[in-house]
């Protein structure tokens, strides 16, 4: 197949291009290598995609540099070429960053997708896959939160932008007949993450001697998720197109299928870990232990994350299942070579 991998020099985007690529996949990607965080990571993650389609094993590697928001380009890229699948990861990301600029998640998170959306529809693409965020849950405290849970209450601009996507996506699912199925993740992490991203900040102040700060005295849970098994969910459900659900019923609508060619899913490891433990496991695999500066919660911030995933189980056969102890160590033997400790 030929598939169009959005924000593929981003974290989970590049990981998703990868196992595209080493099953066989023709795989276009996209970015706009923005500074948000240092590019240089960036330009280090397509170094490898680059790297990897070079060997005879592998499908070709095509980048574009260019922004999603600019149309033209968009749409050019959909006449140079015929996709059999679009996965949109790009996205400005960050909770706290929607606070200080949130024209920023305007043009990425809003016009970006809209192109993508018209470019999908024009061109007739079998199926969009699109990434969502545990964070549409918003003040909801029911837990665990599960597709069929209001997502009305959003406590940052970021996770509105994110509860626009689904709904746009499932306006072209009715209105054009466009599949699309969109996934909420929940506290991705693993090798090669975003240096903004708590597991990066603190492994790095560890290494360093320097104190962490540990928001809500590091008493909030998160249902931290590893990047490998986050990958596998992602193209599972790329690879299964979406269609009506026979069963809908607009008197007692459910929100997460339609009787258009639309999803949505939870993809979480389903458990929950205290932020505390996650740092005692960062310790353990670092072989240091952590200096930290305990503070309140931040504003924006939800205190607790935990993914009723078992949708997405009976969809594409497929449970998370790696362990925080476990994915933890392999960040830490990443970061310790990426950087040479």
């Amino acid at each position: 197949m030929k598939v169009l991998v959005t924000g593929a020099a981003g974290f989970i985007g590049f990981s998703v291009a990868k196992k595209l690529l080493e099953r066989g996949d023709d795989v276009v990607g996209f970015d706009n290598f923005n500074n948000y965080y240092d590019p240089s990571l960036k330009e280090a993650r397509v170094e490898q995609l680059q790297l990897l389609a070079k060997r005879n094993d592998t499908g070709s590697f095509t980048l574009i540099r260019d922004n999603l928001a600019n149309k033209a380009v968009v749409d050019q890229c959909f006449q140079d070429h015929s996709f059999d699948r679009v996965i949109h990861l790009a996205a400005q990301a960050g909770v706290r960053y929607s606070l200080e600029n949130p024209h920023s998640y305007v043009e990425s998170n809003l016009i970006a997708f809209t192109n993508i959306l018209e470019a999908c529809r024009y061109a007739e693409t079998p199926h969009l896959t699109y990434a969502s965020t545990s964070s549409v849950y918003g003040a909801n405290t029911s837990m665990p939160f599960s597709e069929q849970h209001g997502v009305d209450h959003p406590l940052q601009f970021y996770a509105a932008t994110k509860r626009a996507n689904e709904l746009m996506a499932h306006s072209y699912s009715h209105l054009f007949k466009l599949p699309t199925t969109g996934l909420r993740f929940f506290t991705v992490y693993g090798p090669w993450t975003r240096p903004d991203m708590a597991l990066f900040k603190f492994t790095k102040n560890i290494f360093e001697g320097k104190p962490i700060p540990v928001f809500n005295h590091g008493n909030h849970t998160r249902d931290f998720t590893y990047i490998d098994d986050i990958v596998e969910g992602i193209i599972r459900t790329s690879d299964k197109i979406a269609t009506p659900d026979e069963t809908w019923d607009s008197n007692t609508p459910n929100p997460s299928t339609s009787n258009a060619p639309f999803r949505i899913f939870n993809i979480g490891n389903n458990r929950t870990v205290k932020l505390i433990e996650y740092i005692q496991a960062i310790e353990k695999a670092a072989g240091k232990e952590a200096i930290l500066d305990l503070l309140p919660l931040q504003p924006g911030d939800v205190p607790d994350t935990f993914a009723d995933s078992s949708a997405l189980e009976n969809y594409v056969d497929y449970k998370p299942a790696t362990s925080v102890v476990d994915g933890v160590k392999n960040f830490v033997d990443w970061y310790r070579q990426y950087h040479n400790i």
